[in-house]
């Protein structure tokens, strides 16, 4: 029995022995932890609870010249879930799909296949009190985020010109592309706090503040932009026709203050576009034969090559040409004999045929090249187009002679714009641009003279006299007290076996006002419908409409008052 007390009082002091040791152990550790690993294991907790969230900036405005909004971003709230907490309660996720109009099964499905995550969008940008109202249900594992969404006030009236963003705020056509880099924001970084779930439970600083896109100020003036648009879209529907774009370019600035096109585009809701050539921006980068809005330039080449002077006279008997195994006519008429002004005022083939044929391609071609054919305006939108100038190795009469009136190139609208204001600004060249003060800001040098300044002013006059009904032109293009000066060109469109007889482009180019011009009007209609497809009859029209509303606008004044209806009106 003493032994037994022995051994069992042993074995009671290795127990407390061993409880001591116990004890001790975890003294030491729990120093350790205190005193030795304290930062380590701080970093560590903080890596699992410390977040840096990112903070949203907002892309920068784009006004037009006279600060009047374009392109604005507003904020709005997307709603995400974190699968981890809903995977397995599909009550919660049906609810939210009720109240947010989703599909039920469509939801279920997507959070079960992403239950492994902690973050999915549910619905983007949706506007903040919707927001609120789904927010306020208080269902586990519903959160919301900020966001901006792009918002175009004029709609489709600037949407060729913008273009429009994603929505991650990227943009993607238009110049919203072009100055992406400018127009985004850069974002900012937020450290929190989150718990398991991934919630928030708090913010504890800010790391980087989030900066705002910059603002763009374009060189469009709404107020034509507006006008533009409106009359070319009611000729496009009135015509039937497949295309339709004009441009209000300032002759003096080479500043571009109204571009549209037809068909355009809802840029808020694309979901329904079936004809995706309603995204383009036809008037740079659509391409077409000018047709006799190209003759001006002939008659430049004709009186710069001294063979031709404004009075030389050009026969068109008997309005048929032959030129080598093809025949130039005059559209069934014989003009006789034309000066280098009847020509332009009559169009006539045969006339510039001869010209071109005299003078030869170098001499032509050169004209060409010199006002902006073939080569990009270097406008900075995205996809514009350079145009075709054919320089063949071996040059054909015939290739020649349909050059000299509009057929065998192609240039863009925008093109077209630029080469008339060459003529209009007595021939100097500036370059275009579609930023407000664009060219100032890009430092570019004095505009550079490309004609000759009295070449340039024969011409002027010519062209005064293709709308003047007194000297043998047509008043279709007529602005009420203002003197213009232009040309129509009327040119058949290539279809599958060459030449269309009833398919054709109607255009106009022309300046206002003629003495002292100050915009240079282009308008383009593709393919119109119905018994009239000239020119003066489609295109002239609309030229007429745009330059008489831009003229009011930009308080230009009035330089063709008839006298007699001065003296009319005072008297009453």
């Amino acid at each position: 029995m003493h032994s037994q007390k022995r051994f069992g009082g042993w074995r009671l002091s290795l127990v407390w022995f061993a409880l001591a040791l116990a004890v001790l152990a975890l003294l030491w550790k729990l120093l350790t932890l205190l005193l030795v690993d304290r930062d380590f294991l701080q970093g560590q907790g903080d890596a699992r609870t410390i977040r840096v969230e990112p903070l949203v900036a907002h892309r920068g405005m784009i006004t037009d010249r006279n600060g009047e909004p374009l392109a604005i971003s507003t904020p709005v709230k997307s709603i995400w879930v974190n699968p981890r907490e809903i995977a397995g309660d599909q009550s919660v996720v049906r609810r939210l799909a009720r109240s947010l109009q989703l599909n039920e099964d469509s939801l279920v499905a997507s959070v079960e296949a992403n239950a492994e995550r902690e973050f999915l969008y549910v619905r983007r940008r949706m506007p903040p009190a919707e927001a609120n109202a789904v927010l306020a249900m208080s269902l586990p594992g519903v959160y919301s985020r900020q966001e901006y969404q792009r918002y175009y006030p004029q709609g489709e009236v600037t949407a060729h010109v913008l273009g429009f963003s994603n929505v991650d705020d990227i943009g993607q056509e238009g110049l919203e592309l072009a100055f992406d880099d400018w127009l985004k924001g850069v974002p900012g970084r937020q450290q929190v706090i989150k718990d398991r779930r991934g919630r928030i439970i708090r913010e504890l600083e800010t790391i980087q503040t989030a900066q705002p896109g910059n603002t763009l100020a374009l060189s469009i003036d709404f107020r034509i932009q507006n006008l533009a648009y409106k009359e070319l879209k009611a000729e496009f529907v009135h015509r039937d026709a497949r295309a339709a774009s004009a441009v209000v370019l300032d002759v003096k600035t080479g500043e571009v203050l109204a571009m549209v096109n037809q068909p355009s585009f809802n840029p808020h809701n694309r979901s329904g576009l079936t004809d995706f050539g309603a995204l383009r921006n036809r008037s740079v980068t659509d391409l077409f034969e000018p047709g006799s809005t190209l003759k001006p330039f002939t008659a430049i080449a004709a009186l710069e090559s001294g063979l031709y002077d404004r009075n030389t006279i050009i026969s068109t008997h008997p309005g048929r040409m032959r030129v080598g195994r093809d025949v130039v006519q005059d559209r069934g008429q014989n003009f006789g004999d034309v000066t280098l002004q009847g020509m332009l005022v009559n169009s006539s083939n045969i006339a510039s045929a001869k010209i071109a044929l005299a003078v030869g391609h170098e001499a032509l071609r050169d004209v060409l090249l010199r006002v902006g054919f073939g080569e990009n305006p270097a406008s900075g939108f995205p996809g514009e187009r350079a145009g075709v100038m054919p320089n063949h190795r071996i040059w054909h009469d015939i290739e020649l002679a349909t050059l000299s009136f509009g057929y065998g190139m192609s240039t863009s609208a925008l093109q077209l714009a630029q080469a008339y204001s060459v003529i209009a600004n007595k021939g100097l060249r500036v370059p275009v641009t579609l930023l407000k003060d664009g060219n100032e800001m890009a430092g570019a040098s004095e505009p550079q003279r490309v004609i000759d300044a009295n070449v340039a002013g024969q011409v002027q006059s010519m062209l005064e006299a293709v709308v003047d009904p007194a000297q043998g032109g047509f008043d279709g293009a007529s602005v009420p007290f203002y003197s213009i000066a232009g040309k129509t060109g009327t040119a058949r469109v290539v279809g599958a076996s060459g030449y269309e007889a009833n398919l054709h482009n109607s255009m106009f180019a022309g300046y206002a006002p003629a003495d002292d011009p100050r915009i240079v009007v282009i308008i383009v209609v593709n393919e119109p419908k119905g018994a009239q497809h000239y020119g003066s009859q489609v295109a002239a029209p609309v030229f007429s409409r745009i330059a008489s509303g831009a003229m009011r606008l930009l308080e230009v004044t009035p330089n063709a008052i008839d006298p007699s209806r001065i003296m009319t009106l005072s008297a009453r």
